[in-house]
Order: C-alpha cells, then structure tokens, then sequence
C-alpha cells in the first residue's frame, strides 16, 4: 500500500539542477501547478539565499538539499542560517555522526524560533542512490549492503531526532517497517525510464516507489528536460493519481 497521499502534484519535489537562476525561474513559471522545488548546491553556491527568496514569494516549498557533512559546530551554524530561510527541508549526511546530527536537530529548532518560523524537517541522507554495493565495499569499505547501511544509517538519524530520511526507493520499504511512519520519507533516483548516460544507478519508477512508501519523490531531468516539461509534470501526476485509486 502506498504511503503518497492525494494530490500528486503535492508530494513532487521537482529540482532545479541548474546554475543559471534565469532557468530555473523558467522552470518555475512553465510548471505553476508543481508545489516543492529543490535547490540543491550547484544551484545555491552559484545565485545563494536568492533563488529561496524567490521561491517563497511564489509560494512554494523548498527542499535545500546543501547534504552538510562537517564536525558538528560547522553543521550547527550552517543550519542556524538556513533555519531563517524559511526552508521546508534540509538534507544532512548521516554520516556526519551523532554529535553532528544532534548539534543541527538543536540549532534549527532554536534558530527558526527566534525567527517566528517553523523550523525545517531535517532529513538525513543514508546511501546515495549514485553508489552501488561494489561502490560501498570496495572504495569505501563498509561491508554492508546498500540496504543494511542505510538501515543502520536511518536508525542514527532517528535517534538523533531528525524529522525524515533520504533514501532510495529500493530501501524505503524496509526502512519504513523499521523505522515507523512517523518519519518522512524521501527518495530520488525516481526515473520513469531509464536515461541516457545517468549517474543514477539505483533508480526506481514513480509508481514502484509510491508502492514502496515513498513520501516524497525527487525527480529533475525526466521532467525538465523534457520536450514539454508542463505536459511531462502533468502525465506524471495522472500516473501517480491512476495508481493511487482506491486508497483512503
């Protein structure tokens, strides 16, 4: 059974993988209908807190997908900043440990209040869907599956009171019987079909990834660089609702 509620449109978060602000400005006018939008670091480092700006004024929720990873006073003041962005998310490797990931729980949380915000969910990045199990074993020695390390990795995150996971879809089923629902669950590496030349290796087809109990799902090049991204967005959506039918 699926965990993506109705609509859709709501529980796609489109990312904006692009330098050039003129772009994804396009983007966002060509796809009004589309809710949550990623920034991620080519996009922040190359326009900064700008584009955030930008987004809110239009109304939309914001994935600022920055995956900090440093000793813990580093992660802390960097999440006291993007606290006051008003950000909906952030993205933290849980690699980073458990002083890190309690030092950002404590500075988001004391940060947006200050602010007269909500503070972001904090989702904790467990096993990039661009590495394999070869990629694991061999080049970074962790003699785990892909899906007992993020198991393991998801587990430190909750503990550690961070609001959801990012996570592939080939282990968000797992995760979630473990861990509960009462995390978020977010998974890129989301492609309808196979791409050209992808550095994705984990990928999942949005249906396949509904079904598995994605919460959320982070999809950029199948979508924007499609010929009609409008039309694209659209059929994704009426796929998603078709495969939804039925739930409560």
């Amino acid at each position: 059974m699926s965990h993506l509620p109705h609509p859709p449109a709501g529980r796609i978060i489109l990312a904006l993988d692009t330098p050039q602000v003129t772009e994804a400005l396009t983007w966002l006018d060509e796809i009004p209908q589309a809710v949550a939008w990623k920034v991620g670091l080519e996009l922040f480092i190359a326009n900064g807190p700008a584009i955030l700006t930008a987004l809110k004024e239009r109304g939309k929720q914001v994935f600022l997908d920055l995956k900090l990873h440093d000793i813990p006073n580093t992660v802390a003041g960097a999440c006291r900043v993007a606290a006051r962005y008003g950000v909906d998310w952030l993205t933290l490797h849980a690699t980073a440990g458990r002083p890190a990931l309690s030092a950002a729980v404590e500075a988001c949380q004391a940060s947006a209040a200050q602010a007269g915000l909500h503070p972001p969910t904090l989702l904790g990045i467990t096993v990039l869907t661009s590495l394999t199990a070869q990629d694991l074993q061999q080049d970074l020695q962790v003699a785990r599956t892909p899906a007992d390390y993020a198991l393991h990795l998801g587990r430190l995150a909750r503990d550690c009171g961070l609001g959801g996971l990012v996570c592939s879809a080939q282990e968000v089923q797992q995760l979630r019987l473990t861990l509960g629902s009462d995390l978020t669950y977010v998974c890129p590496g989301i492609r309808p079909q196979r791409t050209p030349g992808d550095d994705q290796q984990r990928t999942v087809t949005p249906q396949a990834a509904v079904a598995a109990g994605a919460d959320y799902l982070v999809i950029g090049r199948p979508i924007l660089q499609a010929p009609d991204p409008a039309q694209a967005f659209a059929q994704l959506c009426q796929s998603l609702t078709g495969s939804l039918e039925g739930e409560p």
